[in-house]
């Protein structure tokens, strides 16, 4: 298990450096590889009332952060930089030129980073580790 988490660390850090240069592109970083424009955004699944991809990211961010973090006193602090990470990189698209920013892609970011705190808090609650 120790093994996992000495890679765990720099698969987080390594996600948070993708997650940023992806959301702070001027245009779609997928879609410059997938479909050789730039301005196409893939979509993984259809939005519901919040952004699937946005709320997709988080979801793999905020579970990287916590396997990486799991029983260190860094995790309070873990939760409040995803969280305000969350709202920071979205806040940005107002500046970027060819992004906008969009509420559902908040709410998703968000809804992201709290779904997976929930889901953890309960589990080291009732679970034995």
């Amino acid at each position: 298990m120790k093994n996992i988490k000495n890679f765990s660390k720099p698969g987080f850090y390594s996600a948070n450096i993708i997650l940023i240069i992806f959301y702070l592109y001027p245009g779609s970083v997928p879609g410059c590889f997938l479909y050789n424009d730039c301005y196409i955004q893939p979509q993984i699944t259809k939005n519901f009332i919040i952004s699937s991809n946005h709320f997709y990211a988080f979801i793999i961010i905020t579970s990287l952060g916590l396997f990486s973090f799991h029983k260190t006193k860094k995790i309070n602090f873990l939760s409040i930089y995803l969280f305000l990470l969350s709202i920071i990189l979205e806040l940005f698209h107002i500046i970027i030129p060819n992004r906008r920013f969009e509420m559902t892609d908040l709410f998703g970011n968000i809804v992201g980073v709290i779904l997976v705190m929930l889901v953890y808090k309960i589990v080291i609650r009732y679970v034995k580790t």
